[in-house]
């Protein structure tokens, strides 16, 4: 049976919630800073500390250390916190996995004492070397709950199915967009793991929190290390009211210097796995283009379109949203190369074009 906990909260104090952390850990004290952290807080990690990102031994020893100073500290495990049991469990394919990423936890256990994969006859070898040298880690990631349940909420990875209590463990760490699925657990059950901005296909790009009640779903996956212009977000739930705020790593800020209002009313984005269109109209700066899995009308900026065997594709992420700015407005610049029109990000998170001279 799964390990799901039972916790009677102080309603009095504040609640903090944050997932998929991804082994970015100068990221995650930026979002305590700014939460305005401290040990009177209840704070819930919702899976994903490792993989992705830079980190993942420093965030797991760094969270483990908050979740042992303060009995008000909650972990519970998420898919990418157990990639270490395709080495123990000697399934071949975690050979490519590590081969083909830049950042890993496994990769960053051998880095420890100066090992590469060749320095390994087979997984059973590796196997044996991580339970030597990484037992306490390992050990304690395996320890974590699946999920934690208040009177109000259910705090797990990724998701629930029609058998919760009583589900397998993939379920929780594996269950793709959960929000589209929902359930009926009689709860708000808050999530992580499929990245929001997912959910937006027919939205203002964003990769702010996700928050419905009448669903009773709230999804927190900001995208962060997956993302190019994605953000780690903090759920903050105080005297019945939830807000939320957000840290990235974005660094080109600039400031409107001509005031614009958007008057196309476009919005949307191109995001995983739907990225094959069909052109309807081409025009000088964007093509109105038919999102073909979705059967979505989408206005795509023409640099991200590229043909391949007699397919149209958009060649990654991409908002399709057209926004407002005013003077001097603070924005983040993700893509000032395109012709006619600035891709930004505003402090209130939404991502979109603005015509160039606006910066």
């Amino acid at each position: 049976m799964i390990d799901i906990r039972k916790l009677d909260l102080d309603k009095t104090k504040r609640i903090i919630v944050i997932s998929d952390i991804h082994a970015n850990l100068q990221l995650f004290e930026k979002l305590l800073d700014k939460v305005n952290y401290s040990d009177d807080d209840y704070l819930f990690i919702n899976g994903d500390l490792c993989e992705k990102g830079p980190n993942s031994l420093d965030v797991i020893r760094y969270v483990r250390s908050l979740s042992n100073s303060s009995e008000r500290v909650f972990v519970t495990k998420g898919n990418c916190d157990v990639v270490f049991r395709y080495v123990l469990e000697v399934e071949e394919g975690i050979i490519n996995y590590m081969n083909n990423r830049q950042y890993s936890f496994l990769n960053e256990m051998l880095a420890v004492h100066d090992k590469t994969l060749d320095d390994f006859t087979g997984l059973e070898e590796l196997a044996a070397y991580y339970r030597k040298y990484f037992h306490s880690e390992l050990e304690w990631l395996e320890s974590l709950p699946i999920a934690y349940e208040t009177d109000e909420h259910i705090m797990i990875h990724a998701g629930i199915d029609e058998s919760w209590p009583n589900m397998e463990e993939s379920v929780a760490l594996y269950t793709p967009s959960f929000y589209e699925q929902g359930h009926h657990a009689g709860k708000t059950v808050i999530v992580g793991h499929w990245p929001v901005v997912n959910y937006r296909s027919a939205q203002a790009s964003s990769h702010n929190p996700l928050i419905d009640f009448d669903k009773q779903v709230i999804a927190l996956d900001g995208g962060n290390q997956i993302k190019r212009d994605g953000q780690l977000n903090a759920l903050i739930i105080e005297d019945g009211d939830y807000f939320y705020t957000y840290v990235d790593e974005l660094s080109e800020e600039s400031f409107v210097s001509k005031g614009h209002i958007d008057t196309t009313g476009r919005i949307g984005t191109v995001t995983y796995p739907n990225y094959e269109v069909k052109i309807i109209r081409q025009e000088e700066f964007f093509s109105l283009c038919e999102n073909s899995k979705l059967g979505l009308q989408q206005w795509v900026k023409n640099e991200y379109l590229r043909a391949k065997d007699e397919q149209v594709y958009c060649t990654d992420d991409l908002s399709t949203t057209f926004l407002s700015v005013g003077l001097d407005e603070k924005v983040w610049i993700l893509d000032d190369e395109c012709a006619g029109y600035t891709l930004i990000k505003k402090v209130n998170g939404t991502v979109g074009w603005i015509p160039k001279e606006c910066i």
